[in-house]
C-alpha cells in the first residue's frame, strides 16, 4: 500500500497515516577528518569518520512530528514535553534513575577529587555532576539500522 508522504521545512519525513511499526531513516552524513598522533615516532596522520550534522530539532519541530503522528494537539504536546523534562530533572535531583522504556535511562554521576580515606571525603570533594544516558534496546536497534552517506 503506497502512502502519501509529507515533508516539513526541516526535511523530516512523516507519513500522513501513522504506522507505529514502521520507521523512516535518512542516511547519516559523514566526512573524513585527519587526526595526527604526535606520540608516535615519527608522527602519524590517520583519517576517521566524523558525523556531519544537518541542523537541529527544537521543541517546535519535535512537537510538529509528534502531532503529525498522533491525535494529540500541538499545545497538549508542548505541555507534555515540558512537564516530562521537569519531571526527569526532579527525579534525577532526588537521586533516582529515570527509565523511559523505548528511550533509555538517565542517571546522575559525580565527578570528584580523590581522598586517602572515606573519612576525608565530603561535599568539598565533589567537583560537579553529570547526567549519563544509556539507550534502551529499542534505541540501540534503531542505531543499528542507520545507513551512511559520505560527503566531501
Amino acid at each position: 500500500m503506497n502512502l502519501f508522504y509529507l515533508r516539513f521545512d526541516n526535511f523530516v519525513p512523516t507519513k500522513l497515516f501513522y504506522q507505529p511499526d514502521e520507521s523512516i531513516f535518512m542516511p547519516v552524513s559523514f566526512k573524513m577528518v585527519s587526526k595526527k598522533n604526535n606520540l608516535a615516532s615519527p608522527p602519524v596522520t590517520k583519517y576517521y569518520p566524523c558525523a556531519v550534522h544537518n541542523g537541529e530539532d527544537d521543541l517546535d519541530s519535535l512537537a510538529d512530528i509528534v502531532v503529525s503522528q498522533s491525535t494529540i494537539s500541538r499545545p497538549d504536546c508542548y505541555g507534555v514535553i515540558i512537564a516530562l523534562t521537569k519531571a526527569i530533572g526532579e527525579s534525577l535531583s532526588a537521586g533516582r534513575i529515570v527509565r523511559i522504556d523505548n528511550l533509555g535511562t538517565f542517571q546522575i554521576t559525580l565527578q570528584g577529587l580523590p581522598a586517602d580515606s572515606p573519612d576525608d571525603l565530603g561535599k568539598s570533594s565533589i567537583k560537579g555532576a553529570r547526567i549519563i544516558y544509556k539507550p534502551s534496546r529499542n534505541m540501540k536497534q534503531t542505531m543499528k539500522q542507520l545507513t551512511y552517506k559520505r560527503i566531501r
